[in-house]
């Protein structure tokens, strides 16, 4: 397949080689651009790397690096960036960028919001955008990044142009991680499979053996599962493991942050915070809350697509279909689900898989949740 040049600031885009040639066509052709592009891919595909590429080569006179970088920071002025790492994007939020959204350039050549999860956009919240992507301001881009454009209202779709990124394979991902990290290249690859192609994951899994552990145990503790018991004991285990997962990935950078703002606020290590600062901790410990809330339901969903994976490779052992399973180190516990169960009970968990990640994303009580779905592995019934 032809490669698209490697040139800056492209070049961190990995196999997306067709929509980096659409958007680097629409910033060096006025007449092929738009006002709001939407780019729509499956976790892992590189939606938000793509969005900063483009905002790069939008924002920069062609050539000049030094901003290209700035803006690949986050740090120029004429990027607005809204990454949520929270359940949904608060209203406030999408207010604020349609008010940036009418500023000029400053030194640009484009004024460029990009909004990597604008899924987790409400109905209300989405209709905030909507007057700015009805009537854009001049020299004003938006770009939206979502898993699918099935994920955002009618009338933002009709109101952005889609590029849609293709899903990496397997072995391409495995090659990538192994250059990047190191890594022994077995490593590398069963990180990806376990992964189903999502580069960060895979990249995490391929550099943290305690992440592969984790991973590891609750698919068995869920092979495990006899009867209810089993299932409120698992579902505990599962929760408690997705909540230290998400505590490692949040401890050092809240930790960090908090130091950081003492720094600046001249309290030095150790000592007590004045009166003066304490809202100004106080809020950053809530937004801390927030974000870690949202990794929790992160870490919940990474262990239903985990066990997602597991089920599926059942049912294709049912069908007889034994050439792409995903969770190859479980093959005789797979193989012998497989004979007991039948097929219809494999898509029965596989269903109630799917609800609980909505009912998660919801904002349903994760243990619960966790347990229902696993009393259905047990017993073959849901609980409605």
């Amino acid at each position: 397949m032809e490669t698209a040049p490697a040139t800056f600031p492209w070049e961190d885009v990995w196999g997306q080689d067709d929509a980096v040639r659409m958007l680097r066509a629409a910033a060096d052709d006025p007449s092929q651009m738009t006002h709001a592009w939407l780019i729509t891919g499956p976790p892992g595909s590189g939606r938000s790397t793509l969005a900063y590429a483009f905002a790069a080569s939008l924002i920069a006179e062609p050539g000049d690096e030094p901003a290209m970088r700035q803006v690949l920071a986050r740090s120029h002025p004429d990027l607005t960036a809204l990454r949520t790492e929270q359940v949904i994007i608060r209203i406030e939020e999408a207010r604020k960028l349609v008010e940036r959204a009418y500023f000029s350039p400053s030194l640009g050549r484009y004024r460029v919001i990009v909004v990597e999860d604008a899924d987790r956009m409400a109905e209300r919240t989405s209709n905030v955008l909507l007057k700015a992507l009805e009537e854009p301001p001049e020299r004003t881009v938006w770009v939206l990044c979502a898993p699918s454009d099935a994920d955002l209202l009618p009338t933002i779709r009709s109101r952005v142009r889609t590029v849609r990124l293709k899903e990496p394979e397997v072995d391409d991902v495995a090659r990538l991680i192994a250059a990047r990290t190191g890594v022994d290249p077995a490593i590398a690859a069963q990180s990806a499979r376990h992964a189903q192609r999502h580069i960060g994951m895979a990249q995490r899994l391929a550099t943290d053996a305690d992440a592969r552990a984790r991973r590891d145990d609750t698919l068995r503790a869920v092979l495990a599962v006899r009867g209810v018991g089993d299932a409120v004991e698992a579902a505990t285990r599962i929760v408690q493991a997705a909540g230290d997962d998400a505590k490692a990935i949040t401890a050092l950078r809240d930790e960090a942050e908090r130091s950081d703002l003492l720094r600046m606020v001249g309290v030095a290590p150790g000592a007590a915070v004045p009166p003066a600062v304490r809202a100004q901790v106080n809020a950053l410990a809530d937004e801390q809350k927030r974000r870690a809330t949202r990794s929790l339901r992160d870490g919940i969903d990474r262990v239903l697509t985990d066990l997602q994976s597991m089920f599926r490779d059942v049912i294709m052992l049912q069908y007889g279909r034994a050439d792409d399973l995903i969770n190859t180190e479980l093959d005789d516990d797979l193989r012998a689900l497989a004979a007991a169960w039948s097929p219809a009970r494999t898509l029965l968990v596989l269903d109630e898989i799917a609800l609980t990640r909505r009912n998660v994303e919801r904002n349903a009580a994760p243990a619960l949740a966790i347990e229902s779905l696993l009393v259905a592995v047990a017993t073959g019934r849901t609980s409605s």
